[in-house]
C-alpha cells in the first residue's frame, strides 16, 4: 500500500476538514482540539469557530499535525506538537517521566472505508518523522494498553501500545489516564 504522509499546512486544510470536521458544521464537537487547547478555550470554541481555529493552526510555521493519503484521496490525520503547547504539559493523569522539550502524538485518526489498511501505522511513523523534521528530541504518545482486545472506535483516536510499539515506541511509565475503559500508558520514542 503506498500511504504517503504530509504535514497539514494551509494549503491542505479543506483535507484537514475532511478528516477532523463534523457533519454538521455548526456542531461544537472534535476538530481535535480538546487536547490541544485548554478545557475553557475547548468550551468557548463553538460551531464554525472551531473550524477557524484549526484554519489558522494549518497557516502556522510548523503544521499542527500530519494527513496520510492514498494517491490523492486523504485518508487520515495525526495530530503531533511540542508537549509545551498542549494541556498535557499541565496533566495531572499523564506524567512527566523527565525534562525533555518532548512533542505529543495524541490523536491518531483513519478515516472509515480505510481502516485496517496500515494508515494508522503510517500515521504514526510520518508524525514521528514531522517531529524529528522540527527538532523534538522524543515524541510522546498516551495509547490504551488494550493487549489483544478491540477498542471502541470512538476511542480508539488516542492508539494502542501495540500501534505504538510497531513504530518503535517503548513504554516509559503508566499514567492514571485510561481510553474506552482501558488503562493508558505513556510510549515514547527518542529521535536523538
Amino acid at each position: 500500500m503506498g500511504i504517503e504522509v504530509r504535514p497539514a499546512t494551509a494549503e491542505r486544510f479543506d483535507d484537514v476538514a475532511t478528516v477532523l470536521g463534523p457533519k454538521n458544521p455548526d456542531s461544537s464537537v472534535c476538530w481535535c482540539l480538546s487536547h490541544r487547547v485548554d478545557s475553557r478555550t475547548n468550551r468557548e470554541l463553538v460551531g464554525p469557530a472551531r473550524r477557524e481555529y484549526v484554519r489558522e493552526l494549518t497557516a502556522r510555521p510548523v503544521a499542527p499535525g500530519v494527513l496520510a493519503y492514498d494517491g490523492d484521496e486523504v485518508v487520515g490525520w495525526a495530530a503531533v506538537a511540542p508537549r509545551a503547547e498542549l494541556p498535557f504539559q499541565r496533566s495531572r493523569l499523564i506524567p512527566h517521566v523527565d525534562d525533555l522539550p518532548v512533542w505529543s502524538l495524541w490523536c491518531v485518526r483513519v478515516r472509515p472505508g480505510h481502516r485496517g489498511q496500515g494508515v494508522a501505522h503510517a500515521l504514526v511513523r510520518g508524525a514521528v518523522d514531522h517531529a524529528a523534521a522540527h527538532g523534538a528530541p522524543a515524541v510522546e504518545g498516551y495509547p490504551a494498553d488494550s493487549g489483544d482486545r478491540r477498542v471502541d472506535t470512538t476511542m480508539a483516536y488516542v492508539g494502542t501500545r501495540r500501534l505504538f510499539e510497531a513504530a518503535g515506541f517503548t513504554k516509559a511509565a503508566d499514567t492514571d489516564a485510561t481510553a474506552g475503559g482501558f488503562p493508558r500508558v505513556l510510549m515514547r520514542r527518542s529521535l536523538g
